[in-house]
């Protein structure tokens, strides 16, 4: 996704923001194989930033285990399945990853909106079409609070996971803003259409 980031300190290797992402995963000190930080990632950070694929996963966690920031070791699997290989991260990752989120710069969001696109031109389309579009944006994003209010709701009591608890109900509230904001919308087109009948 983003650049590489050099954290400010130049014994540290920059590493792009999905090395953080995924060193992040493994900062509340459980043991993950690469299938349980997808599955992590997929049910947290896409909620709020974005979900690396297995490819993308493994690559990084190759990168960090290079630069001494994770340990790996393979497991017998109870399931009588092969070994899986599981990731943990180091004292170094630790300090590099608590290093990058207190020094390293805030990459301001940018906006990559598909429906504000299409409705930008609007000149182009019928109206069915903007609210069929604004339609199916307004589900998705009432599924995704859905999804991130039963994720405030499960979220682990302990203190670790205090801050990933409060960023999930800020996905909740962004979702819910999404949704209203496509209602306004579609009440926007439908006064446009009155005006211009």
């Amino acid at each position: 996704m983003a650049g590489a980031v050099n954290t400010g300190d130049a014994e540290r290797p920059a590493l792009p923001a999905t090395s953080w992402a995924v060193l992040g995963l493994l900062s509340f000190g459980e043991e993950l194989s690469g299938y349980d930080l997808k599955k992590w990632s997929d049910g947290s950070l896409r909620l709020f930033y974005w979900s690396p694929s297995f490819s993308q996963i493994y690559g990084e966690l190759k990168r960090l285990e290079k630069v001494g920031y994770v340990s790996s070791r393979m497991v017998a699997q109870e399931t009588g399945n092969r070994d899986k290989r599981v990731y943990v991260i180091t004292d170094e990752g630790m300090a590099a990853v608590r290093h990058w989120a207190r020094e390293a710069p805030v990459e301001p969001p940018v906006l990559k909106h598909g429906v504000m696109l299409r409705l930008w031109l609007g000149h182009l389309l019928e109206a069915d079409r903007m609210r069929e579009v604004l339609g199916r944006h307004r589900e998705y994003a009432e599924t995704m609070r859905q999804r991130a209010e039963v994720d405030v709701a499960g979220a682990h009591a302990e203190e670790a996971w205090a801050y990933p608890s409060l960023v999930l109900k800020w996905s909740e509230r962004y979702y819910t803003a999404e949704r209203d904001l496509a209602d306004a919308m579609l009440a926007d087109l439908e006064e446009r259409d009155r005006r211009h009948l």
